[in-house]
Order: C-alpha cells, then sequence, then structure tokens
C-alpha cells in the first residue's frame, strides 16, 4: 500500500519518552514555535540537543505524530506545551526553513495473534505484580497496568517507570513487529526486577549492618558509661598492683622510679585504647624478667670433676682449663667477668660442656643461637616506639632462665654476619661480653640498665678467623680438637648406644652391638672430628633390627660382618702404607677437619729447562713451601753433580680433586726432591710434618695430635716433628706415643739423615745419565 507524505511543524525532544499513547511535556519553547504546534498535527523526533540548529542529519529516522493540547508559559523559561503522542512516523524530508517536514506514517506489523497478545500481556502483569511489592509505589503502578487491555499502550505506560536508557526506548520505537518488540520488552522487564532484587538484597544487608553498627555504638556507649564510674577504682587498684609487684621484683630504686612513671601514665590512659595496651604489655615483660640477686654458690671442684668426667669422655685439657676457671670462681666469690669461648669442630661436644658447666655450678642452663644474625635489634631489641617492638635475644634468655645468674650458651658466635645498615651485632656483643660494662646493659626494649654480670657466657665456634678482634679480647679461647677413635669408642659404648637404644624403645638386653661393631662403624663409616656421623651409623642398625625385633622377639647381637647388610658397603677408606716407596715418592702428613691422614708426595725429573711443575689442586701457601723446599735443596747440593738448569722438576700431590694448602709440607717436598736427585729412596714407614724456612731451618706446625693418629692408622712407625712442637706431644695418648718413634729435628741435615742416612754437604752425588733420562713413579 502507497504510503501519504504530510507536512506539518516538527520539534526535536531529548530526554523525553517517545512511544506511542504517551503524554509529552515540551518546555523551553519559543512562544512563535508553541503557537505553530497548536495549528495542526505535528511531528515529533529525538535528537541530539534540543537547542540545536534543526537538520536532517541531527534527527532519528523515527518519530510519533502527535496532538497538542495545552499550552502554558513557564516565567522566564519560555512555552510549555502539552501533547499526546499518536502513530509511528518515519521522516522524509525536511524544509529549508527549518520549521515543517514531510513525514510518512510507519505502522506496525501485527504479528501477534489475539491470544498471544493476551498471554503477554497476562505475564507482563504478573510480573509487574511481583516486583511491585518490593518497590515503593509499586501497588498503584499495578492497579493502572491492570486496566490496559493493549499491549503497545502497557509498553508505553510502564516505560515511564523503568530504567532504560533512550537509546533502548528508540529501539522500541523502530521495531515494526510487535513480536519482536513484547519479547524485547519482557527482556527489559526481567532485567528490571532482576536489579530491583538485587537492590533489595543489598539493602537489607546495609540496613542488617547499620542496625548492628548502630546497636555496637549503644552497647560501646554504655560500656563506656559503666567504665567511666568504674575507671577510677579500677585503675587505683592497677596502678597498686604493679607498684607493688615492682617493689616485690627486687628492681634498683632507679629503675623503680622511671617504672612508676609508666605507672602513673597508664592511669591517664583509657583503659582500651592501644598505647595502655602496649604499656601493659611493657610492664609484663619487665616484671617477667628476673631482678633479685641469686644467693653465691661455691663451686665443688670434685663433683665438677666427676661430672665432666661422667658425661665427657677424652678431652682431657679441656675439662682441666674449665676446672681452672671454676678455681678461680671459688676464690674471687664472683662470676663477674666469665666468658669462655669453646673453638673445635662440629660435633666435639660444645654446647653439651656448657651443659655440663651448668649442671656443676647448679645454675639454670639457657642457649641463644647467634647463627646467621646480621641485624643489631636481635641482641638489643626494638625501641618501644616501633609498632611490634620487641626485647632483644639476651633478655629473652634471661626471662627463660629465670635466674640472674644462668650459664648461657652463645652457640655459633662466628656465624654472626657482618654489621650493615641495621647495625653490627657483633659490636652489640660487646658489651654483653665486657664484664665492665655488661652489669648496666641497656636493651632498646627494656630502657632500663639490666645487669648481666653474674652470668657465665659460654660461647661455641668452629673457626676463629671469622670472630672479630675487640670480641676475641672479651673471652677466653679453649680449643677442643678432634676426638680420637678410642675417644670416640668410649663416647659410644657409655653414652650413644644407651642414648640411641633409649630413642628406639629398644631395651639394652634386646639389642647388643660388639665391641668390634662399634669400631668398625667408627673407621670404615665415619669420617669426622665429633660423634654426629657415629650417633646417625648407630641409629640406622637400631632402626634395622628393630625390625627383627619385632618379628622374632628373640634378642639381637650386631656384628662387624653384619654391618655390609645394614649399612652398605664401605664409605670410608683411609690410605695405607705402601710397602715400599721408589725414589721421590715421600710420605707426609695432613691435618683436616676430620682428623689426621697420610699424605703422599711425588717428585719427578726429566729434560727441561730448569722448571718445577706443581700439580694437586695447591694452594698459595704450599706452592711457595715448595719453590722453599727447591731452593733449600739447590743451595745444599754440589752444582758440579747436578745440573739443575737442564732438567725440570714436577712434583704431585695426589688426589687431586681435594685443594690443599698449608706450610706443613715444606720438610715433605724437600725429602721428595731430594731423594729424587740422590736416586735413594725413603722408607715407606717413615713419615714427617714440618715447615721449611729458606735458611733450612725446621719451624712448628699446627694439628699434631690428629697428624700422629693418622700415622699410626695407616701403619707409620717413624715420625719426624719440628723441635718445637714437643710441647704439644702432652696431648697426644699413650697409645700413639708407644707405636710410633717421634723425632724432633730441628734442620734440614737433620730431616736428611733421618730419612735418607746422608748430609747433604758431605755426600756425593751419582753420576747422573749421559742421556738424561726421566726418573718415572
Amino acid at each position: 500500500m502507497e504510503q501519504v507524505l504530510k507536512t506539518s511543524p516538527f520539534i526535536r525532544v531529548t530526554g523525553t519518552l517517545l512511544l506511542p499513547q504517551t503524554i509529552l511535556r515540551l518546555k523551553n519553547l519559543r512562544q512563535d514555535q508553541a503557537e505553530s504546534l497548536f495549528e495542526e498535527n505535528f511531528a515529533a523526533f529525538s535528537g541530539e540537543d534540543s537547542h540545536a540548529q534543526a537538520g536532517a542529519s541531527d534527527l532519528n529516522a523515527y518519530g510519533l505524530m502527535c496532538v497538542a493540547s495545552n499550552m502554558h508559559n513557564d516565567s522566564g523559561n519560555g512555552a510549555v506545551v502539552t501533547a499526546r503522542s499518536l502513530e509511528r512516523i518515519r521522516i522524509v524530508s525536511i524544509a529549508e526553513d527549518g520549521k515543517t517536514c514531510t513525514w510518512e506514517l510507519a505502522p506496525e506489523e501485527q504479528d501477534l495473534s489475539e491470544q498471544s497478545e493476551k498471554d503477554m500481556l497476562d505475564y507482563i502483569k504478573r510480573l509487574v505484580d511481583e516486583m511491585a511489592k518490593s518497590i515503593q509505589g509499586g501497588r498503584h503502578i499495578a492497579r493502572r497496568a491492570k486496566e490496559y487491555t493493549s499491549i503497545n499502550q502497557m509498553i508505553s505506560f510502564l516505560c515511564q517507570y523503568m530504567s532504560i536508557s533512550n537509546q533502548e526506548q528508540y529501539e522500541l520505537l523502530v521495531m515494526s513487529s510487535q513480536r519482536q518488540r513484547v519479547t524485547r520488552f519482557i527482556d527489559y522487564l526481567l532485567r528490571q526486577k532482576e536489579s530491583i532484587s538485587l537492590n533489595l538484597e543489598m539493602n537489607e544487608k546495609l540496613s542488617k549492618e547499620a542496625s548492628e553498627f548502630y546497636r555496637r555504638q549503644a552497647l560501646q556507649r554504655q560500656l563506656e558509661a559503666l567504665q567511666s564510674e568504674l575507671k577510677e577504682e579500677s585503675t587505683v587498684e592497677e596502678k597498686s598492683d604493679y607498684a607493688a609487684r615492682i617493689q616485690a621484683a627486687g628492681i634498683n630504686e632507679e629503675n623503680t622510679k622511671a617504672l612508676m612513671e609508666d605507672v602513673k601514665r597508664l592511669e591517664s590512659l583509657n583503659p582500651q585504647s592501644q598505647d595502655a595496651e602496649v604499656l601493659r604489655s611493657y610492664l609484663e615483660f619487665v616484671l617477667s624478667l628476673p631482678w633479685k640477686k641469686e644467693d653465691s654458690f661455691t663451686p665443688d671442684l670434685k663433683e665438677a670433676r666427676a661430672l665432666l668426667d661422667e658425661r665427657h669422655a677424652g678431652m682431657e685439657k679441656v675439662k682441666e682449663r674449665i676446672l681452672q676457671h671454676l678455681a678461680v670462681m671459688k676464690l674471687r666469690k664472683s662470676m663477674k667477668g666469665s666468658a669462655i669461648l669453646l673453638v673445635g669442630p662440629p660435633g666435639t661436644g660444645k654446647t653439651s660442656l656448657g651443659k655440663s658447666i651448668a649442671a656443676a655450678l647448679h645454675r639454670p642452663y639457657t642457649r641463644l643461637s647467634l647463627g646467621g644474625i646480621r641485624d643489631e635489634s636481635e641482641i638489643r631489641g626494638h625501641r618501644r616506639t616501633y609498632v611490634g617492638a620487641m626485647s632483644g635475644r639476651i633478655l629473652k634468655a634471661m626471662k627463660s632462665a629465670g635466674a640472674t645468674n644462668p650459664v648461657m650458651i652463645l652457640d655459633e658466635i662466628d656465624k654472626m654476619m657482618a654489621g650493615g645498615y641495621s647495625g653490627d651485632p657483633a659490636a652489640a656483643m660487646l658489651e654483653v661480653l665486657d664484664p665492665e660494662q655488661n652489669d648496666t646493659f641497656t636493651d632498646h626494649y627494656l630502657d632500663l640498665p639490666y645487669d648481666l654480670s653474674d652470668v657465665m657466657f659460654i660461647a661455641t665456634a668452629n673457626s676463629l678467623d671469622t670472630i672479630p678482634g675487640p670480641l676475641l679480647d672479651r673471652m677466653e679461647v679453649i680449643q677442643l680438637s678432634s676426638y680420637t677413635p678410642s675417644e670416640k669408642f668410649v663416647i659410644a659404648k657409655d653414652h650413644l648406644v644407651p642414648e640411641v637404644l633409649k630413642d628406639h624403645g629398644i631395651e639394652a638386653k634386646d639389642l647388643t652391638i660388639e665391641d668390634e661393631a662399634i669400631r668398625t662403624v667408627i673407621d670404615s663409616y665415619t669420617m669426622e672430628a665429633g660423634c654426629r656421623g657415629l650417633k646417625k651409623q648407630l641409629a640406622k642398625i637400631a632402626r634395622t633390627k628393630a625390625v627383627d625385633l619385632i618379628e622374632t622377639e628373640d634378642p639381637v647381637v650386631v656384628r662387624a660382618d653384619d654391618l655390609a647388610d645394614i649399612l652398605g658397603p664401605i664409605t670410608v677408606h683411609h690410605e695405607k702404607v705402601k710397602e715400599a716407596n721408589p725414589c721421590g715418592v715421600v710420605t707426609g702428613l695432613a691435618w683436616t677437619a676430620v682428623g689426621g691422614e697420610v699424605l703422599f708426595i711425588e717428585a719427578a725429573s726429566m729434560p727441561g729447562s730448569g722448571q718445577m711443575i706443581l700439580t694437586g689442586q695447591l694452594g698459595d701457601v704450599m706452592k711457595e713451601s715448595a719453590r722453599i723446599s727447591y731452593s733449600v735443596l739447590k743451595s745444599r747440593l754440589p752444582l758440579d753433580t747436578m745440573e739443575f738448569g737442564k732438567q725440570d722438576i714436577h712434583i704431585h700431590f695426589p688426589a687431586g680433586a681435594t685443594p690443599k694448602d698449608g706450610p706443613s709440607a715444606g720438610i715433605t717436598i724437600l725429602t721428595a726432591l731430594a731423594s729424587l736427585a740422590l736416586r735413594k729412596p725413603v722408607d715407606s714407614r717413615i713419615a714427617m710434618t714440618g715447615e721449611l724456612s729458606l735458611c733450612g731451618d725446621v719451624l712448628p706446625i699446627g694439628g699434631l695430635k690428629e697428624k700422629l693418629f693418622g700415622a699410626m692408622r695407616a701403619g707409620i712407625t717413624k715420625v719426624l716433628i719440628p723441635w718445637d712442637n714437643q710441647r704439644d706431644l702432652a696431648e697426644v695418648s699413650e697409645e700413639v706415643k708407644e707405636a710410633l718413634n717421634i723425632v724432633p729435628v730441628r734442620t734440614v741435615e737433620e730431616v736428611l739423615k733421618e730419612t735418607l742416612g746422608v748430609h747433604l754437604s758431605t755426600y756425593e752425588l751419582p753420576t747422573l745419565a749421559a742421556d738424561g733420562a726421566a726418573v718415572i713413579l
């Protein structure tokens, strides 16, 4: 059907619902513009700006044919026209004057049956009824909605109360299909319903929270009112309680005065405030510290000796030093200035010695681990001005001990980290260990002088190298050496085996480990200075045999032959002397962290230009020692019988994967070179250790006790040691001294006399082969 074009005035509207069968209120119109709308029906189109210059590009394509019904003037804001929208139209063109436009009707497609329209209308009314219960004024809207029999009128009516955008309204207007329009509107309506439900749920939640908030406020006001009435009485009671506890704690007068100032300040604070809680925590910590001086106890040296002998096998020198220290304390009748540093390899009983000393003195024992500490506040604590401030570890240990005179173990003092931006913990330890200062030790958190002078400090370390000098000066150093196998056997027999059996719930009568089996574990399954690895291996034996005990219920005996099945193949292989050494091979002695070992040094010569080659992963000190030995040998040999400039010397230290360093192989290297030059072998059962000077003097070395035991274990019968090391023989067990012929030497001449039976200044060298053949070892 051909559409009829019509021309009429038009108006651009914004923010107003444009749907058929609705009432429009057109505001801010010019008088002439408003009057033109009454001449005949007019067109209304939506646009971006009601005051913009009219233009086809500014208007939406679809609008409404309207009829004006009323007009009145709004003072200062132009005319207001009330109109009713009738039919949907589509704009065709706009006149050049911009006042009229040509349009045509745009009727919708009636693609809904009467029954479908009725069903959809009923569905919309039910939705409106459900929504009406949840919104203000909803019942009025629901009653009005029930009056409509046209679904288009229903849509136009409900859109006025829905939260839909202008674009969504325009989409409803544009749709020519009635089915599509109704379906789209129902989608909008369901969305509105969901939004109302969410808002209602949120409002209920907020209402509950607000109600709870106001209830808490009311209760808080009531509580504050009650506290206000009771504040004076409770504050007085709290103040009296703290004052009485401070007086009873035995705190000195100066500190008591400072604490009473804090108690007075607590009285002025709100009891529920954060500051009051912090202050109470501080006062409770202060009162938890021991302040009263303990009654002095005179050490019983006999009891202390018996206790040390019972708990610690061997270590005679160490125990004697400890008893000497206790004797001085007994004579002085004071603990002031007691700071001992026990230095030794891991597992040698440093910490357990501290426990034994505490038991001998009948004093509380407390332990403080210093390993890895890098912050001064770990020692001194944090100032109370910081959130979460706490005391340092020293005062925490004192609180744990519960006495002013405990034995405090400062474990791993050599492993404190170097100071950085957080301060140096080693510097903080100076005040702790200095007897002239520690009676007024000040922790940052405590902020009061605290007396540490009655504390006996026992520090432990594996090495002295990383301990700062000033800190080391404040302690008496006691060196602990590694245990010998005989000492380990006694420790295992008397202490470790009973302890392991107890830990595994095994009775001594049910499991017996033979002595030979224990010795085999020590020699073939552990290689350490202490006994930790030994205890682990014994525990493995106990675990393995626990299964047999449960299955057979018969006593079990562990023999040396059984160890391979329990512990696996032997893991430790000690070097043994050879039947005979070729020329240029000599047995030396080495000292490691796990004990002494024999070390073979090999020398070979070959045609060359006089160079010396060193292999075996040697450190700088050992390389220098080799050069010194070579120089001493050349200076002592008659140069006309051996042409050093035409031969290269290669010195090798086997076990090349193991780093080696130190000067104590000096006389061993010299002897190997002399054996090579003289074409004379050295007895394989002779070993030696000693530093060599360029003048040919033999200088003292360290680790003699361990080296001599390693020599005995390897089958050595004669050992050359520096003359000045004879003083260290007192530490060597009689078992070792009886097994070895220990020969002290002063000079290189004595060394070569004992090893090769010659003197360098008189011995005639053999004539070298004409072809200068190399000596192969």
